[in-house]
């Protein structure tokens, strides 16, 4: 039998798992009725980047990041978190995938800069630890993605070396840091496009 070149499949949540994100925000901002763009301009805000990195690291609730947020963007904060992601919906194709994976007998892992889990949990409805062998979450442990040592993290929760790896991201910086621990790395835009590649790259058949 030829030795399988991966045993670890890794997803970040946010634009993987669920909806792309670019789409999620073009929505928020329609229902808030702001201008397209306004929420990536606060977003690139210092101020915006800071509340984001804390957030993540578990430095603020979200309740203050809320009141942050709502401040640059000028809206109103009750609930942002919950309006901002009301339109993550699953991506079920690429949920799929990861279940299939699994149990073809590799071991599947979350890792996720969290955005927190209430008042508003964005995780609710997946059932990550039932669907995945192993689930990061920055907030838990302090270290948010590119950080390589959170990359670690989960290598090591899996029992895997990072070459045996394929991590999946929609974000070009943090797959960056995984190219450079020795991961495969697939880019996320479309939910159609990653499950076939991933289908591809891992063996697997259709569903």
């Amino acid at each position: 039998m030829v030795a399988r070149r991966f045993n670890g499949l890794i997803f970040d949540f946010f634009g993987v798992l669920t909806s792309n994100m670019v789409e999620v925000i073009e929505c928020f901002e329609d229902r808030e009725k702001i201008a397209r763009g306004t929420f990536l301009r606060a977003w690139a805000d210092p101020r915006g980047r800071d509340l984001f990195t804390r957030l993540e690291l578990g430095e603020i609730s979200q309740t203050d990041w809320n009141s942050g947020f709502a401040a640059l963007m000028g809206v109103a904060p009750d609930d942002l978190m919950s309006r901002y992601l009301y339109d993550a919906f699953p991506a079920h194709e690429v949920l799929k995938v990861a279940r299939q994976a699994r149990a073809a007998g590799y071991k599947t892992a979350v890792l996720s800069n969290s955005l927190g889990r209430t008042p508003y949990d964005p995780y609710a409805g997946f059932d990550l630890l039932g669907n995945f062998d192993e689930v990061v979450l920055s907030q838990n442990h302090g270290l948010r993605k590119p950080d390589p040592a959170v990359f670690q993290l989960v290598l090591d929760k899996l029992g895997l070396p990072a070459e045996e790896c394929v991590f999946v991201d929609d974000s070009e910086e943090n797959l960056q840091a995984a190219v450079d621990l020795g991961m495969t790395i697939v880019f996320a835009l479309d939910e159609r496009e990653l499950s076939a590649r991933l289908r591809t790259l891992l063996g697997l058949g259709l569903l």
